[in-house]
């Protein structure tokens, strides 16, 4: 190691000692006719490489919309899916026409006034016209873009008491999801990390009336055309509910509860009949029946054939295992949810169990 270390100190010294003799060479009185001053033919070939870069990137754009077009998000799942396609459609409209001319104009004044022996930039102290144009521009379109935001948000974020939401918990932690139900009063009951213990994970008061009935699962289902209210807590640190198909996402924060609200509008079963799922769906197996022949011909087990699920994942890098947290969103008519909810056990039931 020391070794090492002496090697690469006498190298850094080495480049230290050259790179002070190139100042000093600098610094020295240049002639006239200097080579590291551009020539003509050095600002044609700089003009010309940036038109061709100007053509690289317009073509490399076209490129990524026909051949990766179809790696987009399908129809939203959600009532208010529409709005947030329409705001994210609006907002890459004016990136990409505002981006397309500027790259434009910054490309061709590259070329068009690259040096020349001959010509002179000309200097302008200021030019109040053009300053007010490029600021109140760019100030009126974010500010449009701003308050549209805010009212589709609002929009989205507004709980009304009359929609009677189904409230469902969502609890985060290194590295699962915990989904918890309020039974038949569709209560939750109150809950707090100092009373996790045993099989209660998600510290509910077992002393609060409002718990017995709860049902903690693994796997998320939700009645179509129902607007469902989801609290989020996290156990330990900073995660993101990401529900994609749904146009979806809150931060799940330690020691507060965040909310999110929407209505779910087509079942897993209709969005599974979706051409652009089905497309997916049948590329996805395409691929994963050519790695299973070179599985199976090495002697492991072939992949199993992939089905399209609603998908909750995690939006924030949350640890080593961040990859795990994963959970099936079933969407469903309101009668095979309520078959479903009957099924699983209540706290009441586990805790008497476990005890």
């Amino acid at each position: 190691m020391t070794a090492f270390l002496v090697v690469l100190v006498i190298i850094l010294f080495g480049i230290s000692v050259w790179q002070m003799n190139r100042i000093f060479q600098l610094a020295k009185i240049k002639p006239t006719l200097n080579s590291e001053i551009a020539s003509d033919k050095d600002n044609n070939t700089q003009g010309y490489l940036m038109m061709g870069f100007l053509a690289f990137i317009y073509i490399l754009a076209i490129l990524s919309f026909w051949l990766w077009g179809d790696t987009l998000l399908p129809e939203s799942g959600s009532e208010h899916g529409a709005q947030i396609d329409n705001l994210m459609l609006i907002s890459m409209i004016l990136i990409f026409f505002v981006g397309i001319i500027t790259q434009g104009v910054l490309h061709y004044f590259a070329f068009i006034y690259r040096g020349n022996v001959v010509k002179r930039a000309t200097f302008y102290a200021d030019n109040d016209k053009l300053e007010f144009i490029w600021t109140i521009v760019p100030v009126i379109t974010l500010a449009g873009l701003i308050i549209y935001g805010l009212f589709t948000w609002t929009d989205i974020m507004n709980v009304d008491k009359d929609d009677d939401p189904l409230i469902v918990e969502l609890y985060a932690q290194q590295f699962n999801w915990k989904v918890r139900y309020g039974g038949n009063d569709n209560t939750l009951g109150e809950a707090n990390v100092r009373l996790i213990k045993g099989i209660n994970q998600l510290g509910v008061d077992a002393g609060d009336p409002n718990g017995q009935d709860d049902k903690i699962v693994t796997e998320m289902h939700l009645p179509v055309g129902r607007k469902v209210l989801i609290k989020m807590r996290s156990q330990d640190v900073l995660h993101s509910a990401y529900m994609p198909h749904f146009r979806a996402q809150m931060n799940c924060v330690p020691g507060m509860i965040t909310q999110f609200a929407f209505t779910p509008t087509i079942t897993t079963e209709e969005m599974r009949q979706n051409d652009h799922i089905i497309e997916k769906v049948t590329n996805i197996n395409n691929i994963r029946s050519e790695k299973s022949k070179a599985l199976v011909a090495g002697g492991e087990e072939a992949l199993e054939p992939y089905q399209f699920d609603y998908l909750l994942l995690c939006n924030k890098i949350c640890g080593i295992s961040h990859y795990n947290m994963q959970m099936n969103i079933i969407v469903e008519s309101e009668e095979d949810y309520k078959a479903w909810l009957a099924e699983q056990p209540t706290l009441a039931e586990q805790l008497s169990k476990e005890n």
